[in-house]
């Protein structure tokens, strides 16, 4: 999308690209000019380019058809027109100062405007009377494959790797434990979880590794039991966000360790990658872009993706 090329060059770009497309045009006038100014004269047989060949066919150095000519010059007029009215020399703007910005601003906030007053209504309604609605549901989907099936996939289910994109059909929530105020309130205002990077205070790798297999052991899942002690002694340094038992505080969205569910990965080696490196995953604010109506339509849609779980 063209936002308007003074958003993004400098001077001396836009005195080359209005320069370049001058000289361009200037030198196309010239080419077909000189090339078109003579005409044959009566009798008068055109340069022969190529040897006949097939017996009588030959390639002949014949003036374009005035017709076709005249065409190009009127493409060269219409040109210059279009760079006098719309932007596309450099920084100048263009006498109509249309830009693609504002035109998709503008249409954007028509087809919001006709969409609020279809929906609007549907605000009044619980998000749980919304979602078990089959035909709202079918919209909210439309909107999610949009919107939202990038990060978290078509299917919801999300993907792990360096940035995390959350499945969101399981039963398993960061925020709100999957309450509808909650979800909506994900979609509207973003979330930020962050973990900050503990290797100096654990004690180095060593200690990670230690701290790594005590986590595993609070989840029930295979460890060391002698490296789990020695990481228990260093837990003082985590009790601080994910408590004394290690359930974790969705205030400040440090998860509870003692489940099965993981948002990054829960083995060894990537229960040491979070301690030594930290961890932060963000979800955008989508209000401000979406509007209310169609907040409230993907946060029905997302909860109907887990309630068979719930």
């Amino acid at each position: 999308m063209n936002y308007g090329m003074a958003d993004f060059i400098g001077g001396f770009w836009h005195y080359y690209i209005a320069a370049a497309t001058v000289v361009a045009i200037i030198g196309m006038i010239w080419f077909l000019k000189s090339q078109t100014t003579r005409r044959l004269g009566t009798g008068e047989q055109a340069e022969l380019m190529e040897p006949t060949w097939d017996g009588d066919l030959k390639e002949l150095n014949n003036p374009l058809p005035r017709w076709w000519l005249y065409l190009f010059y009127l493409l060269i007029f219409f040109s210059i027109a279009y760079l006098v009215l719309y932007p596309g020399l450099g920084k100048f703007e263009g006498t109509w100062n249309w830009s693609s910005a504002d035109a998709y601003s503008q249409e954007k906030a028509r087809v919001d405007a006709q969409f609020n007053a279809q929906f609007q209504p549907l605000l009044a309604k619980d998000l749980r009377v919304v979602a078990a609605d089959p035909q709202i549901r079918e919209t909210g989907q439309r909107l999610f494959l949009s919107y939202c099936s990038t990060c978290h996939g078509t299917d919801g289910k999300g993907a792990k790797g360096s940035r995390l994109f959350p499945d969101l059909t399981d039963k398993e929530w960061l925020f709100g434990n999957g309450e509808p105020d909650a979800i909506k309130s994900s979609i509207a205002y973003g979330r930020v979880g962050e973990m900050p990077a503990m290797k100096d205070a654990v004690g180095g790798e060593a200690g990670a590794k230690a701290l790594a297999n005590y986590v595993l052991s609070l989840s029930g899942l295979p460890h060391n039991a002698g490296l789990a002690a020695e990481g228990q002694t260093k837990w003082a340094a985590c009790a601080g966000c994910h408590g004394e038992n290690g359930k974790g505080n969705l205030a400040i969205s440090a998860p509870d360790l003692t489940d099965k569910a993981w948002l990054y990965s829960g083995t060894e080696a990537g229960i040491m990658e979070a301690v030594m490196k930290g961890r932060k995953g963000s979800m955008p604010a989508q209000l401000e872009y979406l509007g209310e109506a169609k907040v409230h339509l993907l946060a029905a849609y997302v909860l109907s993706l887990s309630q068979g779980n719930r």
